[in-house]
């Protein structure tokens, strides 16, 4: 017997929450956003600028829906990155030498240094 006795709250597998795809209806809309403003932002010079009221445009017009579409897809890395990460060395991180101070000089006492009056 489980200790959750409602049926209605079942939690998804592991395994089967990234088969899940995104709404297609939410995913048309937010890829056809995202690529309106990638096409604004490349045919249209004011658009490269910035605004007192938004900021800089580009990243509200190309970055934001850009992001919001990937995070239709519960933010799954590329697999370009993951295979990056693979290739990375694994060993410790190498140690920096440390240098040894230059010995401090003693004041020239004949010119007047120190704060001693000639």
């Amino acid at each position: 017997m489980t200790l959750s006795s409602s049926r209605r709250s079942r939690t998804p597998q592991p395994g089967t929450r990234a088969l899940q795809a995104p709404d297609p209806r939410i995913l048309r809309g937010v890829r056809q956003v995202a690529l309106a403003g990638l096409a604004v932002v490349l045919v249209w010079p004011a658009a490269r600028g910035s605004s007192e009221w938004v900021g800089w445009l580009p990243m509200w017009l190309v970055g934001m829906p850009c992001l919001a579409w990937w995070s239709l897809y519960r933010f799954r890395l590329p697999t370009s990155l993951l295979a990056w990460q693979a290739r990375r060395r694994r060993g410790p991180q190498a140690r920096r030498r440390v240098r040894r101070a230059a010995p401090r000089l003693r004041p020239d006492l004949r010119q007047g240094g120190a704060g001693q009056a000639v």
